[in-house]
């Protein structure tokens, strides 16, 4: 099984809400890649070349951005890095979450031109990063989904379209219609918290999407393609520890009002059925290499909520617990998933 050389470059950072956690999953990945090369896409866009040692060494990396001290290369944009790189013969791990790095912007400019990388393709990452597309692509899947309303925000739009939406169901989740992470997850339950909601958002100008909320156990799934194909991992649960909570950045990162069981305590019928799910939203949604997605099992049965692309990596991540119940080493993971990625093909 090949191993990480000076061919592989770890891309990770970015300019979204997602940067620290994507730093935390490099740092996870480095520790298995000792000779591969290491990039940090900065806040600001431009991408500078890091020690691993570096990397390694930065402390409480969800709460305290890294700032790099060194700067074995400099590139002032990611067009800039990418064409250093281009005619060289290397493969990308793809160490980013949210953003740019995770809605196909990226992917796709490394295939048009021509450099290797891990995960899914840029069409299938912003199909599955849109959730409203995600939703429209598994409508003919068997898969139930949530009633949901795509809405937006934005000075001189009363949200008379969501209120209606609210009246209809009771109680909705509301969430960035293009986002990560739990990030400005809500859930509204009368006129008085939506008023409160809007009044915060009304001035973002952005997409969210409103879901009928169904109440029941939180699941996720991870699957990934390995020499002998593609296979589901584990099953994962969610559990809320604090009424009232939810599943959001604090919660999925910092672990306040959450616990993560992993597997989680089902039947093997169950899992038979999110394992299912987590296949056909990937094939669906033509993802490739690996993905994770998320389940509610409400009392009517399982319901799709989304798919993640590029999941996390961390050393806490749902991905790297999952593949630890199944006894697959991150090393292994690894490999296989830069071994796929050697083998792209470019139009």
């Amino acid at each position: 099984m090949p191993q990480c050389d000076m061919s592989v470059i770890v891309l990770f950072g970015g300019m979204c809400s997602e940067r620290l956690v994507s730093v935390a999953s490099a740092q996870h990945v480095a520790a298995e890649c000792s000779d591969a090369r290491f990039w940090f896409w900065s806040p600001e866009g431009d991408v500078i070349e890091v020690s691993r040692d570096e990397i390694i060494a930065h402390q409480n990396p969800f709460k305290v951005p890294f700032l790099p001290r060194e700067r074995k290369f400099f590139w002032p944009c990611i067009d800039a890095a990418l064409d250093a790189v281009a005619k060289e013969h290397c493969v990308f791990f793809l160490s980013l979450h949210g953003g740019e790095g995770e809605d196909g912007t990226l992917q796709k400019k490394l295939e048009q031109k021509k450099i290797a990388f891990t995960g899914s393709g840029s069409v299938a990452s912003a199909a599955a990063f849109d959730k409203e597309i995600a939703k429209e692509k598994l409508c003919n899947s068997g898969i139930q989904l949530a009633a949901a309303l795509c809405v937006h925000t934005g000075v001189g739009n009363d949200g008379k379209l969501l209120r209606e939406f609210l009246s209809r169901h009771n109680r909705i989740v509301v969430k960035p219609k293009r986002d990560g992470s739990s990030v400005g997850l809500a859930f509204l339950d009368s006129e008085q918290a939506l008023d409160a909601w809007w009044k915060k958002v009304e001035a973002e100008d952005r997409d969210y999407i409103a879901e009928e909320r169904i109440f029941g156990r939180e699941f996720t799934v991870g699957v990934a393609e390995f020499e002998n194909g593609l296979r589901p991992l584990p099953v994962s649960e969610v559990v809320i520890t604090n009424p009232g909570g939810s599943f959001d950045y604090d919660g999925k990162y910092l672990g306040r009002g959450t616990k993560e069981i992993t597997p989680a305590d089902v039947t093997n019928e169950v899992q038979l059925i999110l394992q299912n799910i987590g296949l056909t939203a990937h094939k669906m949604l033509g993802c490739l290499g690996y993905s994770r997605t998320d389940v509610i099992m409400g009392p009517k049965g399982a319901y799709f909520l989304e798919t993640n692309t590029l999941p996390g990596l961390t050393r806490a991540s749902f991905i790297p617990q999952q593949l630890a119940v199944a006894g697959i080493t991150m090393k292994q993971f690894i490999a296989a998933q830069l071994n796929l990625a050697r083998g792209r093909t470019f139009s």
